[in-house]
């Protein structure tokens, strides 16, 4: 692949899902690349987009780039620019700015996993816990779930509206069927509380129809 030992850039996680999972549907091994995402980048460079206001027309309109909205080559040339900017800010290369986006906004913070739902997302209102290991990161999927509106906590209680399944470690069940999480959420279920229990591609799928 030409992406192979590259770094890939684009803004938010879209891309590099869509791409990862068309190669996985045809039985191709995805690109062997380092995907870096623009978005990330900039909640981390400048405090004023730290927690919202981080899409590509906002930030071009900060860094003063102009570019044109839903064209794929602009949208590419956009996440571009605003790396470029990122480093100009924070004296990082690309390397640098691959470890800082594994890391917290607030790199002091421990609760690297927790997020605030985007207001303008489509899921705005939904509080989403993830159990088990998923085809991302923990930190894309909550990154990817925040932008979508979703609160992303890492522990399930009374106000979990979704509980996002992944593949379990059996050695971390302990003799169980379910991991801890999973049984606290069919508990609270059977007691009236609504969570959807969705595996990854389910939610995948959420996104695309609402």
């Amino acid at each position: 692949s030409n992406l192979d030992k590259r770094i890939v850039a684009s803004h938010t996680s879209f891309d590099h899902l869509a791409i990862d999972k068309t190669f996985r549907r045809y039985r191709f091994a995805p690109p062997e690349c380092s995907w870096l995402d623009s978005a990330m980048v900039a909640r981390r460079t400048w405090k004023a987009f730290a927690k919202r206001g981080y899409g590509l027309h906002d930030l071009c309109q900060f860094i003063g780039y102009e570019f044109k909205h839903h064209d794929a080559l602009e949208d590419a040339k956009a996440a571009g620019q605003i790396l470029i900017a990122a480093m100009r800010e924070t004296k990082m290369d690309l390397e640098g700015l691959l470890k800082r986006v594994q890391q917290p906004i607030n790199p002091k913070d421990s609760s690297a996993i927790r997020r605030e739902g985007n207001p303008e997302g489509i899921l705005y209102g939904e509080v989403l816990v993830c159990t088990g290991k998923l085809q991302i990161t923990r930190k894309e999927m909550a990154h990817l779930a925040s932008e979508c509106g979703c609160r992303v906590m890492d522990s399930v209680t009374s106000d979990t509206t979704i509980l996002l399944v992944g593949d379990q470690d059996i050695e971390r069940l302990m003799g169980y069927e379910k991991s801890s999480k999973q049984r606290k959420a069919e508990a609270l279920i059977e007691r009236g509380k609504e969570i959807r229990i969705l595996t990854e591609s389910d939610f995948m799928s959420l996104l695309k129809i609402v």
